[in-house]
């Protein structure tokens, strides 16, 4: 989302200079040598190509895929492998929407996490589960910061944590100290963008210097990642972000 006309290896390398992490998207869109000759502090990416929580032919697919990311991920030394409540396609729209949630996948959905979490277990990984937004994901199951918590709270192991991601929680629900309030045990990373536009902090209507403040009032010490755009320059716009998040 930063820099985008440069290679991926020079963008992970600007960022390790500023003594930040670098998070990734989908793995077969790099050269994964080029990224490990970079020896950057991979912080988190997808971890899965495709696949779905709530019903067994999507199961099957998840868990074969983030087990194949998950090898990947530990070649980079990624802390964090994401996923979501379905695959997404093209702009981030669900590969198969869903409008109603059933009873029944959400108990498929939390026993494919439970299976998610042996698959951790086995491999030495940490997953995250990230909240969406449904303006931006319509039809996205299990998106809401809510129902993140539901799930993560009530699979309840360490390798299972909340990528709670505030520019979709301020769209869906709004009230973002008490979501990390609620959300803090099981946090395992908080993403951050502005609203509107997805930009940086400072360029929309959240106050992330107040946020920062509360996160530590509330004695959050995990990672803070910017994904969002850069309404302009790139390097201002990791500016802006560390400024917001420094005390």
């Amino acid at each position: 989302m930063l820099w985008p006309d440069r290679p991926i290896d020079w963008r992970a390398a600007r960022l390790t200079e500023r003594g930040l992490g670098v998070g990734l998207w989908n793995w077969p869109d790099h050269d994964l040598d080029r990224l490990e000759a970079v020896r950057a502090d991979y912080t988190i990416m997808n971890g899965y190509l495709e696949g779905r929580l709530a019903d067994d032919e999507g199961a099957a697919m998840l868990l074969a895929s983030a087990r194949e990311t998950a090898q990947v991920g530990k070649r980079l030394g990624v802390r964090r492998l994401n996923l979501h409540g379905t695959g997404l396609g093209e702009g981030g729209i669900p590969i198969r929407q869903c409008e109603v949630v059933t009873g029944e996948m959400w108990l498929k959905a939390r026993d494919t996490l439970h299976r998610i979490c042996d698959l951790a277990e086995e491999e030495g990984v940490v997953f995250t589960l990230e909240n969406l937004n449904l303006m931006d994901h319509p039809g996205c199951p299990f998106g809401s910061t809510a129902d993140v918590l539901a799930l993560v709270s009530s699979v309840d192991r360490p390798g299972l944590r909340i990528n709670l991601d505030l520019y979709h929680t301020q769209i869906g629900e709004g009230d973002l100290l008490r979501w990390c309030e609620r959300c803090l045990p099981w946090i395992g990373e908080i993403q951050v963008a502005d609203n509107p536009g997805r930009f940086e902090p400072g360029t929309g209507e959240i106050n992330y210097p107040g946020v920062a403040q509360a996160l530590a009032r509330m004695g959050y010490r995990g990672p803070v990642g910017m994904e969002a755009f850069a309404q302009g320059d790139s390097d201002a716009a990791v500016d802006a972000f560390v400024a917001a998040f420094t005390l």
